[in-house]
């Protein structure tokens, strides 16, 4: 497909430098940079009278992620094209973030990312043809295949997270703006567990 491994990256391993520069932010998202550090302005009239908070619903909380996964595709789309890379799809690049610095079983993965078996087996297929990942034997049992990232997958992967330092000075541009970002991951992080730990519940239940 045309593709160079020096095209993305040079830095390797996995992880990027602590001490690398901070990234600039392209000029196209500069201006989108400081229109987003204006002040919200209020409409001008009468106040209007303060009213209790209305609680967020489980399901407005799943849909604002489903809308908020669809434009990191999008983000990440746009880096690939842009790299031009035209041989993997963004949901294959996050299956490689997934990965990450591991050596793992296809079973690993597929639980790991909460993917369906056949999504996942296509994507891992398309993933190793296109050298991103190396897929051997397990040494105990020859029937099950343990995979990790080539050096080209841990090349791409740094591209993209370099990439992502420009978009978060977007949503986090001070130190105030950096803790909201983390409590929003705690959050996040808390709802799944709890989810998570419901869902056990419900199928230890019906088991009696």
């Amino acid at each position: 497909m045309g593709y160079n491994v020096q095209n993305i990256s040079n830095s390797l391993p996995w992880f990027v430098a602590q001490d690398e520069p901070e990234p600039q932010l392209p000029a196209s998202l500069q201006a989108l940079y400081r229109r987003s550090d204006s002040p919200v302005s209020r409409a001008e009239g009468p106040e209007t009278p303060q009213t209790e908070p209305v609680g967020i619903s489980h399901i407005e909380i799943v849909r604002v992620i489903e809308r908020l996964h669809r434009r990191s595709l999008d983000l990440v789309r746009a880096d690939l094209i842009e790299a031009g890379i035209d041989d993997l799809s963004p949901s294959q690049v996050m299956m490689l973030f997934t990965i990450g610095s591991s050596e793992l079983s296809v079973r690993d993965l597929i639980e790991r990312g909460y993917y369906l078996g056949s999504n996942a087996s296509y994507s891992l297929k398309r993933l190793v043809e296109a050298e991103y990942v190396i897929r051997t034997a397990s040494e105990r049992d020859r029937r099950s295949a343990r995979i990790r990232l080539s050096e080209k997958g841990r090349a791409l992967c740094d591209m993209i997270k370099r990439n992502d330092k420009t978009y978060q000075q977007l949503v986090a541009r001070d130190e105030a703006e950096m803790r909201d970002l983390e409590t929003t991951f705690r959050t996040l992080k808390r709802i799944e567990q709890t989810w998570s730990n419901a869902i056990r519940y419900r199928d230890m239940g019906s088991d009696d």
